[in-house]
């Protein structure tokens, strides 16, 4: 499996990463197994999971498959920001998801709770150390009329503490989650960070980060760890009824730029899946694409479909055609190590 480097670190990732926010979280424990030991048997090596993935569920699993392994065989990283404790949540409505562990979220930004916030994973995860950390959703999205109170909170707080941590070497590395492009934006003018997770938001469907974003985090020597790869599902299953784009259903404008999509892969012999899971990785600033599985077998056909890149002349249809921005870079790069 072909590695980049994070940012200024030393840190390397695999270009592929395993997400906890699948089969982490609701699944029996056997099939969540399964799904870890397809991915590390197929050369994942780098994987990442959240307090808010299954309320310290995923955590818990995640650190059961990992504590066997040699620790520096792979990277890992979760997310800060959201704390975990009895009673009701500040978020999640009051039902739980199958499998989630009782507690409840209290959001936390601040200087303390960033560091309470990272000790509480690591006493889950039953590691020592967490090689990335992520400020998880402080975004509009999430925060609604408390995000620029939270923005304030997280730079003049929670971004002191992973300094520290990162100082001490708890951490190795650190940046912010979010969909936002913009969002990143804000905190890459605010802060010295190595990499930002953003979800979705340069895939073959949305490239809002192409235009300030991306080229910032060239020049700056920040990476970019795309997630969810298939905008939670369309770009997995097509156009199909039924489809998702960020978990409500495609719009007419969605269902029909897909449709185009797949034709063009259909012209040149292309599955779907492996066009959405190597176009970030056209861009030279994306050191990693990071999915969720449902299983197993889910991990070895996306890995099989990874390993298919997509020829040069397949991109240049999709650029002539206005699928992606005339501005992409999307020739394919060599597979291996790269800076």
């Amino acid at each position: 499996m072909p590695v980049s480097r994070i940012g200024r670190t030393g840190l390397e990732v695999t270009e592929l990463g395993f997400g906890g926010a699948g089969v982490f979280c609701g699944q029996p424990r056997g099939v969540a197994e399964r799904a870890f030991q397809a991915a590390w048997d197929a050369g994942i090596r780098y994987f990442d999971t959240a307090p808010f993935y299954g309320h310290g569920l995923s955590e818990h699993r995640m650190g059961d498959c990992l504590r066997p392994l040699p620790r520096e065989s792979y990277v890992l990283s979760t997310k800060v920001g959201r704390l975990l404790r009895p009673g009701p949540s500040e978020q999640t409505p009051s039902s739980r998801a199958p499998g989630q562990l009782p507690f409840g979220i209290r959001l936390d930004y601040s200087h303390d709770g960033v560091l309470r916030s990272v000790e509480d994973s690591l006493q889950r995860l039953g590691l020592d150390r967490i090689d990335i950390a992520y400020i998880h959703d402080v975004s509009p999205h999430w925060l609604g009329e408390q995000y620029e109170r939270r923005f304030a909170e997280t730079i003049a707080g929670g971004y002191r503490a992973l300094e520290r941590l990162r100082a001490e070497r708890t951490i190795r590395a650190f940046g912010v989650g979010v969909k936002d492009a913009d969002v990143c934006m804000r905190f890459a003018r605010a802060g010295d960070f190595d990499a930002f997770m953003l979800a979705g938001a340069y895939s073959l469907l949305n490239q809002t980060g192409l235009e300030e974003l991306l080229p910032y985090c060239v020049e700056r020597g920040i990476s970019i760890v795309l997630a969810a790869p298939f905008n939670s599902g369309i770009l997995a299953t097509g156009a199909v009824p039924g489809a998702t784009y960020y978990y409500q259903p495609a719009g007419p404008e969605i269902i029909a730029g897909t449709a185009r999509i797949e034709a063009i892969c259909r012209r040149h012999g292309v599955e779907l899946v492996s066009a959405a899971l190597n176009f970030p990785l056209t861009h030279p600033t994306v050191a990693s694409v990071v999915s969720g599985y449902a299983s197993a077998a889910q991990v070895e056909a996306n890995v099989r479909s990874f390993a298919q890149a997509p020829p040069d002349a397949f991109w240049a249809d999709l650029k002539r055609s206005g699928l992606v921005p005339e501005g992409a870079p999307i020739e394919r790069r060599a597979r291996g190590r790269r800076p």
